[in-house]
């Protein structure tokens, strides 16, 4: 059992601290990003355009195949917004707000230093 200090609080051991693979001075593990989103909904349409394409034979445009044109750019598009939400993921630099409160660290906003 852990000892107590003169005021009567009990003293923090190994047992009490907890470990956490959260990083939660870092604010970019909470953002959202809407790369995915986008890159994902372009890509299913085009999917969808392109198979839409082999069975409806009269949707022409121009004499363009319109569907598997738009379906085939729409398809790459999306891969493309996945491939950069990929390479290239959201990174806030510093604390996140909760980091910079419980340090004491953050003013309030608008105020002066």
């Amino acid at each position: 059992m852990a000892g107590r200090d003169q005021r009567g609080a009990r003293r923090v051991t190994d047992e009490d601290v907890a470990t956490s693979f959260h990083d939660e001075a870092d604010a970019s593990s909470s953002l959202f990003d809407l790369r995915y989103l986008i890159g994902g909904l372009f890509s299913v349409y085009g999917v969808i355009l392109i198979i839409a394409n082999f069975f409806v034979s009269n949707a022409k445009a121009g004499g363009i195949r319109i569907n598997l044109w738009l379906g085939l750019a729409m398809l790459i598009l999306g891969l493309l917004f996945l491939l950069w939400a990929r390479t290239r993921p959201l990174r806030v630099e510093g604390e996140s707000a909760l980091a910079q409160a419980e340090h004491g660290d953050a003013a309030p906003p608008g105020a002066a230093h």
